[in-house]
């Protein structure tokens, strides 16, 4: 594949040929935007000059993100703010000012600016962006996450930005379009599923609160593909004897509801999230954001659910990728908009992973799934359950590992440090002895998601059973609704207050610790471990243990 052409920008389209009049800047390097090669890369056929030509002349958009007018500071993630406390922390009218001013100058155009979440659109032609941003897009086809092949833009090497812009913009996203995550769901094979269950059964199991059923709460829900008919969730809800939660779809950066008529495809993730979590919190509002599968659109669907008002009790995030994949950029712009939602009062459910340890990446190493392990992230980890669907009366509840590719993510990041509040954690792994990670450990909780044992849902008129840990994150996002009914606001970032109750080796109140199992490297302890992070629920101890603050 050729490189990053920074230090040679004679590319076709780069410099002067598509830019028309418009001013060339002057570019210094934007850090942490190093991209490596997409798995096995190959040019398109017609990926000849003609073929950079037309290229070249398409019209795009892509993401800018700015730099906060202030940091953060820690205490702030332990209250709720008001979109005026937080407009502290977005970007400053003469950033904004500024970005856009540069932008327009130099021949792009500015089609959305959102200085709460620091964010800026632009429009031009892809000539016209690669000499913005001091690099070359190429039209390839590459293996994506979930091992389809794909057409896409293609870039590698580092980007640079305007010199006037020096630590202002710290992330230029979409211009490589490669999709930048996987759905993390499987499908119990024909004949292995020995039980399943729905998810009223695991409202039962987990003991969700009684008297509440997430009246007043909105869950958000986060897709990169796929789509859902109302007949079907008129059906499932219907087969279930609830009347069914209103389920709105929103389009971002041009995606929208658009069910293929796939069961085992995106619409599976889809009506998986929609209906674990609309089953569990039937009296919550339920908006379904749908964003391209590319770095730009994941971070404008989670900022655009994050700063929506009302703000939303829990965004359930299903889809993911191995850190190691993303670029350092995307996970920083992405982790600050994790941190946005949690000043929000907001609390983001993320799947762990399906892949064991290794999260499928197949260098021998293990690798944690992002964005679960964003420190501001709930990560959801899965188990295989044996339990009586009608009493809720558990016989066995274990690790979720059938195989390597089969088996729940979790494990240690090498991408954010250890918290505050998992200093007393520790991790398994291989013969031992137990040690203190060295970095953020991977996942927070769990739920059932061993496909064996799996979901019964409906996807494209066919009723099935999925598993995987994309169905905890929607069971915890309802969990979370039905406890801010409860407490009657938002809970936010909730670790603090889990970590809080822990006892370190010992189980924590308002869970049920999981202690036999493992997902490749890492055993279940008594206490947090690697596979199952805490346990799993009991959701009426839950509301009872939380700090009533």
């Amino acid at each position: 594949m050729n490189q990053n052409t920074e230090s040679n920008p004679a590319q076709p389209g780069a410099r002067g040929r598509h830019a028309g009049e418009a001013e060339q800047p002057q570019l210094v390097p934007l850090p942490g935007s190093t991209r490596e090669p997409a798995p096995q890369a190959l040019h398109r056929p017609a990926a000849a000059e003609a073929g950079f030509e037309a290229l070249y002349n398409e019209e795009i958009s892509v993401t800018l993100v700015l730099r906060r007018a202030q940091p953060v500071p820690d205490e702030a993630l332990g209250r709720i703010l008001s979109r005026t406390e937080l407009a502290a922390y977005g970007a400053s009218p003469a950033d904004v000012e500024l970005a856009t001013s540069t932008m327009t100058r130099i021949g792009a155009q500015v089609t959305e600016v959102d200085a709460a979440s620091r964010r800026i659109r632009i429009t031009g032609q892809v000539g016209l962006l690669c000499t913005i941003f001091g690099t070359r897009l190429e039209p390839v086809s590459s293996v994506a996450p979930d091992q389809q092949t794909v057409a896409h833009r293609h870039r590698t090497g580092g980007l640079s930005i305007p010199a006037a812009l020096e630590g202002v913009v710290v992330a230029v996203l979409g211009l490589d379009d490669r999709p930048t995550a996987r759905a993390q769901f499987h499908f119990a094979p024909a004949a292995a599923g020995s039980v399943s269950y729905t998810p009223l059964d695991l409202g039962r199991v987990y003991n969700f609160p009684a008297g509440t059923d997430g009246t007043g709460q909105v869950i958000a829900i986060l897709e990169l593909g796929g789509g859902f008919a109302a007949a079907d969730l008129d059906a499932y809800f219907g087969s279930l004897g609830i009347q069914g939660p209103a389920v709105t779809a929103i389009g971002v950066d041009g995606a929208a509801n658009a069910p293929g008529q796939d069961p085992q495809g995106a619409d599976g993730e889809v009506l998986l999230d929609i209906e674990v979590a609309g089953a569990l919190a039937p009296g919550a509002a339920i908006k379904v954001y749908f964003a391209p599968n590319t770095d730009a659109g994941f971070l404008d669907a989670l900022s655009q659910a994050a700063h929506d008002s009302p703000a939303p009790a829990a965004i359930s995030i299903s889809w993911g990728q191995s850190e190691d994949a993303w670029t350092a950029q995307a996970k920083t712009a992405f982790d600050n908009a994790l941190v946005d939602a949690a000043l929000l009062g907001v609390t983001v459910t993320v799947a762990a992973g399906d892949n064991g340890s290794a999260d499928n990446a197949g260098d021998g190493r293990n690798h944690a799934d992002f964005p679960a392990s964003s420190p501001h992230a709930l990560a959801c980890g899965g188990t295989r359950l044996s339990a009586d669907p009608v009493t809720g009366a558990v016989n066995s509840e274990t690790v979720w590992n059938d195989s390597s590719h089969s088996a729940t993510g979790g494990g240690v990041s090498d991408a954010f440090p250890l918290p505050a509040w998992q200093q007393h954690v520790t991790v398994l792994s291989g013969a031992g002895p137990a040690s203190v990670p060295q970095g953020r450990g991977v996942p927070d909780v769990a739920a059932v998601a061993d496909p064996q044992t799996g979901y019964r849902v409906r996807v494209d008129g066919s009723d099935m059973v999925i598993g995987g840990t994309s169905a905890v994150a929607p069971l915890w996002a309802a969990l979370i609704a039905r406890l801010a009914q409860s407490r009657g606001k938002g809970l936010g970032l909730l670790q603090p207050a889990l970590y809080g109750l822990s006892g370190g080796g010992a189980a924590t109140p308002g869970f049920r610790d999981i202690t036999d199992g493992n997902n490749g490297s890492y055993h279940a302890t008594p206490g947090w471990d690697a596979c199952t992070g805490l346990g799993v629920p009991d959701g009426t101890a839950l509301l009872a243990a939380l700090p009533k603050a």
